[in-house]
């Protein structure tokens, strides 16, 4: 899917306002659209464009020019039937691409059920990253789907001197290193030939305990 270059951010609480910030940062064309007029003042300037509205009426999206958009956000928390609202709306509108935040299960269910395109709940997911990251050797943790991550850590002792091509860790222990970091250098990809040493780091693939349990090796 081609890269979005103007996104509508719905909701600017916490979430919402740094999702949008950071989309700016990155050259992402960004609107955005709160209740509230002191957020919305809060973030003036800071935004392409950010207005107070009700984005439960499609009137109100329509004449914002939503559906002018690449992509949407709902990032709406606290209400629960404004987030459900909005999103049946933005589909009626029929939005290319439609993220919401969900703050239970079952709203992520009725999300989902309406047809939104992407379901986040970014308190639940970064509870399971800490999770993780507090049990393990994990120094930081990507889940990309349920069952299956991304782990950094440092290389077991085991590995060092030797060809990845030559341990066999893929048939032992059912995981990919897929890059390396050499003490104050960048991120390289791993192959057959890379050798690591004491003080790299590695970024493990694979199911998401077989790729902890590897980084739990010493």
């Amino acid at each position: 899917m081609a890269e979005a270059d103007s996104v509508v951010v719905i909701g600017l609480g916490r979430f919402g306002a740094s999702l949008a910030l950071e989309l700016m940062a990155g050259g992402t064309e960004v609107l955005g659209i709160d209740t509230d007029e002191d957020i919305v003042q809060s973030l003036n300037g800071e935004l392409t464009q950010v207005v107070r509205a009700d984005s439960t009426k499609p009137e109100v999206l329509r004449q914002l020019a939503v559906n002018e958009f690449d992509r949407v956000v709902v990032a709406i928390g606290s209400d629960l039937q404004a987030s459900i609202l909005t999103c049946s709306v933005l589909l009626g509108m029929q939005i290319p691409v439609i993220w919401a935040k969900a703050v239970t299960e079952q709203h992520a269910l009725i999300l989902e059920q309406l047809g939104v395109h992407h379901v986040i709940r970014p308190e639940a997911e970064m509870g399971r990253k800490v999770a993780h990251l507090v049990r393990g050797a994990a120094l930081d943790y990507i889940e990309i789907e349920k069952g299956y991550a991304i782990v950094k850590s440092a290389p077991p002792e085991r590995l060092f001197g030797t060809p990845l091509g030559k341990t066999g860790l893929r048939k032992e222990f059912g995981v990919t290193i897929a890059a390396y970091k050499k003490p104050g250098a960048e991120w390289h990809n791993a192959d057959a030939d890379t050798v690591l040493e004491q003080g790299d780091m590695i970024l493990i693939v694979g199911p998401t305990r077989k790729a902890e349990g590897f980084a739990q090796l010493r």
